[in-house]
């Protein structure tokens, strides 16, 4: 028996894949659950719009992820912190510090997606790697200068 995938399952394969399985094993285990469909025209037709309309959008939002990573790296954030004779700062910059700043200049990034190597410790430049999409990231440039 043909059936359509809705799900990734290990064994056989991945979403929208058509897999030919026992007839007992898809009615009796796939198709309840919910991780298959029996491989009609009429249904593989409606995985083709289904596949069309995901590509769509998924193509759409990496559009969307591309802009904002212009945006982030026509950017530049320079931080006053307090520091001590040779530059080494009171504290650290981190992660969460730098996503509060770009929510100021008006740009919405989760923390988590904001990579440093470490925090920094130390006054200079310095640059973060930011990941919007598995495709795109941006690079942020970072200043930190001593507060008077």
């Amino acid at each position: 028996m043909k059936v359509i995938l809705k799900e990734n399952i290990d064994t056989l394969g991945h979403i929208g894949d058509i897999v030919k399985v026992a007839p007992g094993y898809a009615r009796n285990y796939l198709v309840p659950k919910g991780l298959a469909m029996e491989a009609t025209l009429k249904n593989a037709k409606a995985l083709e719009h289904v596949k069309r309309q995901m590509e769509y959008k998924k193509n759409k939002i990496l559009e969307q992820a591309r802009g904002l990573a212009a945006r982030i790296e026509a950017l530049s954030l320079n931080l006053a912190h307090q520091a001590g004779e040779e530059g080494k700062l009171f504290g650290a910059v981190t992660n969460i510090e730098l996503a509060e700043q770009l929510k100021s200049q008006g740009i919405e990034i989760d923390r988590k997606k904001i990579m440093l190597a470490e925090p920094i410790k130390h006054v200079g430049e310095f640059t973060a790697t930011i990941k919007l999409h598995p495709e795109v990231s941006a690079a942020l440039k970072v200043n930190i200068t001593k507060a008077e």
